[in-house]
């Protein structure tokens, strides 16, 4: 069944905004991808420690930990260091962007600037789609 789901691709949605959690969860589903949503960083460790999705969305700006320790987290994790991030944010400053990426996200989109095509075009580009 894993095999299955991997080939469908699964995407966990880490992002505390009920509106654009659920807009971006009903868009992915819509795609026929498994989606995983979460509000936090509790739950998106949660999460990990029980399935591994095929690529994470990653707010930076969450109501316990930030996007950053979260994204630092996994990608030092030899578990999950291998899942594509990519970050959707508010935070616009250069410095954040230049973080997020040290820190190994593979994309940093802001969210004011994508719509949820652009939003999924990028998500289907690491699922190899």
């Amino acid at each position: 069944m894993a095999d299955e789901q991997s080939q469908k691709g699964r995407i966990l949605v880490v992002e505390d905004d009920k509106f654009l959690r659920d807009l971006l969860v009903n868009k992915l589903k819509d795609e026929g991808l498994e989606v995983g949503a979460v509000t936090d960083g509790k739950e998106a460790y949660e999460y990990l420690d029980k399935d591994l999705p095929d690529v994470i969305v990653l707010d930076l700006i969450l109501p316990d930990l930030n996007g950053f320790d979260i994204l630092e987290r996994i990608t030092k994790d030899a578990r999950t260091s291998g899942v594509p991030v990519i970050v959707l944010s508010n935070l616009d400053q250069k410095e954040d962007i230049d973080k997020a990426m040290s820190l190994g996200a593979v994309d940093f989109m802001i969210k004011a600037n994508f719509s949820l095509t652009e939003i999924l075009a990028r998500i289907k580009k690491q699922l190899g789609k």
